[in-house]
């Protein structure tokens, strides 16, 4: 996870909360008073984005004093003690919101993937991959919690990894023609993978050994087709609306690679509770 992006993120959303004045009901009820609060878990769940939590209150106030009592990674039921927060009343009240709202995110996202890839690992040995399908400006934060999940990211963005897809080949007019264009362009500085809908293109791109194959929304007895055309040579992603039901579906086909994009553009926010005193 890049810091900087995490910053950036920051200024804004406390831009968009505060605005130039600030907490109009603390700035009129306190002053500088000092209390203690704590942060409590009232889900179960694996934790992320701690550390950013901690980050807000900083931001908004660098004497406040922030003692966490857990990191990210570790598993929490409801009732944990997450962290304790101690300072200025106003101070904290002001950060609160920001602070959970960005830990509430990054945990369902964790707590989420952790529940795809214990349902890979029973069915078979594929990996879970997240996708580009996230909140505009928060994908590294996004993918960042799939890995604290036990999630594999795919590639950042449009920039790290040539995706050959379905509109790329009727634009182009072939997987063929496509894949050449490619490598007349970059040679071999990114990898390839090409979404076929059917066996035929499968074979195309087995043909011109392009890195990865993604198979979309084929059904279970289509992949294990697939796979076995690939004779091991070859990695191989399934995709297509995957939930967990599907994937101890596709787990035992043989595929390297599940990809699930509701992990980052759909999942339900942890639930913590700030309470001062």
């Amino acid at each position: 996870m890049n810091n900087e992006d995490f910053n950036i993120l920051l200024k804004l959303a406390l831009e968009e909360d505060l605005k130039e004045i600030g907490d109009v009901t603390s700035r009129a009820i306190f002053d500088k008073e000092i209390t203690t609060a704590v942060l409590f878990s009232k889900d179960s769940g694996i934790l992320a984005g701690i550390d950013f939590f901690k980050q807000v209150f900083h931001q908004v106030d660098p004497s406040l004093e922030v003692i966490l009592s857990v990191s990210d990674g570790q598993v929490l039921s409801p009732g944990d003690k997450v962290a304790e927060i101690s300072g200025r009343t106003r101070s904290i009240l002001e950060a609160e919101r920001t602070a959970i709202n960005f830990l509430s995110f990054l945990s369902g996202i964790a707590t989420e993937t952790d529940k795809y890839v214990l349902a890979a690992q029973k069915a078979g040995k594929a990996l879970i991959l997240d996708t580009r399908k996230t909140l505009p400006a928060y994908r590294s934060l996004s993918k960042y919690a799939v890995t604290v999940g036990g999630g594999t990211n795919h590639r950042m963005g449009l920039y790290d990894m040539v995706m050959i897809k379905d509109n790329h080949i009727d634009a182009a007019g072939s997987i063929s023609a496509a894949v050449q264009k490619v490598r007349s362009t970059w040679d071999k500085s990114f990898l390839i993978e090409v979404e076929c809908r059917n066996l035929e293109e499968v074979r195309e791109a087995i043909e011109l050994e392009v890195d990865i194959i993604m198979l979309d929304n084929m059904d279970p007895p289509m992949v294990i087709e697939a796979v076995k055309l690939g004779k091991g040579n070859i990695q191989f992603e399934a995709s297509g609306n995957m939930d967990l039901e599907k994937i101890q579906k596709f787990s035992p086909t043989g595929v390297d690679f599940l990809s699930v994009g509701k992990l980052t553009h759909s999942v339900i926010a942890f639930d913590f509770s700030l309470k001062i005193g």
